[in-house]
């Protein structure tokens, strides 16, 4: 090395740095999550996965609209301005799994995989009386919240239900509990979803903003 100079690059480091997977557990406080809650006695009855702690690429399967819970099927959700926007009350958890960056890029992609076919997919309302009976019914094309981000983790290479420490579990018996349990699983937040403090608050007040301005316009109407 000349003297007087030093080396600056190290191209290798940020390639070690952790990668990351979120979950996300929430309840709505709505008829049907109600409903399931009364079957499962838990506190959260809808999981999510996100790529980024921000939550902006989140996903799942559940309703494609926010009055309707039986359009459903898979979706990119959107806490600002999507279903989360009309149930501002709703409690979560958010769950951390460190990965590697190729398993983060195999979830990615198995992810992008349901996107491109999403009009093949249906919501797995079988599965959940499946889930009650303990019995993977195995409903083709077909998955319920937990099951999906199950499926899309075992897809990139993480079976975290086939181990002697989580047990073994097929996609379609996971449940939100399931995953906050796992051992693997580290809290980063719980509380109100609005009070997480990843999420853009100049967003959240826009949000409320216009969902104000649409239901004072609605009361004008009526």
């Amino acid at each position: 090395m000349t003297a007087g100079k030093t080396k600056t690059n190290h191209p290798k480091v940020a390639s070690k740095r952790p990668s990351y997977l979120y979950i996300l557990l929430t309840n709505t406080g709505t008829a049907f999550s109600r409903l399931i809650q009364c079957f499962t006695n838990a506190p959260y009855n809808h999981a999510s996965i996100a790529l980024d702690p921000e939550l902006n690429e989140l996903y799942s399967f559940g309703r494609k609209t926010a009055r309707n819970p039986l359009n459903a099927g898979f979706v990119q959700e959107d806490i600002y301005y999507g279903t989360y926007s009309y149930y501002q009350n709703t409690s979560c958890i958010v769950l951390r799994l460190k990965v590697t960056r190729q398993e983060k890029e195999a979830v990615a992609a198995a992810i992008e995989q349901f996107g491109h076919e999403r009009e093949r997919y249906s919501y797995n309302l079988i599965g959940l009386i499946g889930v009650l009976l303990n019995r993977d019914l195995d409903i083709p094309d077909a998955y319920f919240c937990s099951q999906f981000v199950a499926e899309v983790l075992r897809r990139g290479g993480l079976s975290l239900w086939n181990s002697p420490e989580a047990g073994e579990l097929p996609p379609a018996l996971v449940t939100p509990q399931h995953f906050h349990h796992h051992p693997r699983m580290e809290k980063v937040y719980e509380g109100k979803l609005t009070d997480y403090p990843e999420l853009d608050r100049h967003k959240l007040n826009v949000s409320y903003a216009k969902r104000y301005q649409s239901r004072t316009a609605a009361l004008k109407v009526n």
